[in-house]
């Protein structure tokens, strides 16, 4: 009886492949082993960037935070989750950034409109694009303290109910000229407050106001209206500023004027005094030696008067008459003092 016919009739036995087996059988083990270590070696190992920290899970549960630098795990039992913890995270409300560098992009959709309208303390409507500024101050905390959202949404959400309950505090002139500092800062520190309290494992560095305005149908008439107060303001500022000019000339005229009076006050007060201290002591020598003193002070005035006079002419024409009697009240009062000291002396 004939054999059938093999395609292969050259084709090993079992006997032969057994042997083959044999022999490749430490090789492939060593291969295997090799590529397990590999395996091995390249799951277990991991780095952590510089502005990075790694937190270790092991069955899910949390074990360890990994600091920068090359690190080790259990392979298949760790699981590494590497958190920008070193570095200064944003959230936008009222835009998005499309594309970041010297002309970036931006875009605005209905979503984000409805984080940028918010309502005034004086009832106006005010359109805010604003950026929050964090950092991540607890890798545990920001992972798994949040609950049924992602930490920066529940973020997000935090910060346009506190920045809407801020500027329900401002008017709207506040919130778009002279509050804006203020505004920022108070959002700043109830922000922060609220992420404390809610866990989410986030500082807020700062909040940064990107552009306020007023609603596009209400643009026209608003602007207007700063120009009005624009105008009001230049005014008031030429009227203080004319104010400033002429009030302190004023008021040195008058302390001008007032020192005047006082000096001359003064001036006629010592000449009273002084005239009333000559007359006194004038009365006193008056007193001592009546006709001396008399005589005296006659020619004394006839000496201040006589040059004041100017040049005159005078003729007799024969008759002294016409002649002054210059030295006619000195010759009368001789004359009457005789006959007076005689009466005196030839007494009934």
């Amino acid at each position: 009886m004939n054999q059938p016919q093999y395609p292969f009739p050259d084709m090993p036995s079992g006997a032969d492949l057994g042997k083959l087996w044999r022999k490749i059988k430490p090789a492939i083990t060593i291969v295997a082993v090799i590529l397990g270590l590999i395996i091995i070696a390249a799951t277990s190992y991991y780095q952590i960037e510089p502005e990075e920290v790694g937190v270790v899970t092991r069955f899910g549960k949390f074990t360890e935070i990994s600091e920068p630098g090359p690190h080790f795990k259990i392979p298949l039992v760790d699981s590494v989750l590497k958190v920008p913890a070193k570095r200064q995270l944003k959230v936008e409300f009222g835009f998005r950034t499309i594309e970041a560098g010297e002309k970036s992009s931006f875009t605005r959709d209905l979503g984000t409109q409805g984080e940028s309208v918010m309502l005034t303390g004086d009832l106006n409507v005010a359109m805010l694009e604003w950026i929050a500024h964090y950092q991540i101050a607890d890798p545990y905390a920001y992972l798994f303290k949040v609950r049924g959202m992602e930490t920066e949404e529940t973020l997000r959400a935090l910060g346009e109910a506190t920045m809407r309950e801020v500027i329900g505090d401002y008017s709207i002139d506040e919130v778009l000229t002279t509050g804006r500092e203020e505004i920022l800062r108070n959002g700043r520190q109830r922000l922060a407050e609220m992420c404390e309290r809610f866990e989410t494992g986030v500082t807020i560095q700062r909040i940064e106001l990107r552009n306020a305005a007023p609603p596009d149908p209400v643009k026209p008439s608003f602007n207007e209206v700063n120009q009005a107060e624009q105008e009001r303001d230049r005014l008031q500022n030429d009227a203080w500023a004319e104010y400033n000019k002429e009030i302190p000339k004023a008021k040195g005229e008058a302390r001008q004027v007032l020192q005047e009076a006082e000096g001359y006050a003064v001036e006629r007060v010592n000449q009273a005094k002084g005239d009333a201290s000559r007359f006194l002591a004038l009365q006193r020598q008056y007193a001592k030696s009546p006709e001396v003193t008399r005589t005296r002070l006659y020619l004394e005035t006839m000496n201040k008067i006589l040059p004041k006079a100017g040049k005159k002419l005078y003729s007799d024409a024969g008759s002294k008459n016409n002649v002054v009697p210059l030295l006619y009240p000195i010759t009368q009062g001789m004359t009457l003092a005789a006959p007076a000291a005689q009466g005196a002396g030839v007494a009934p």
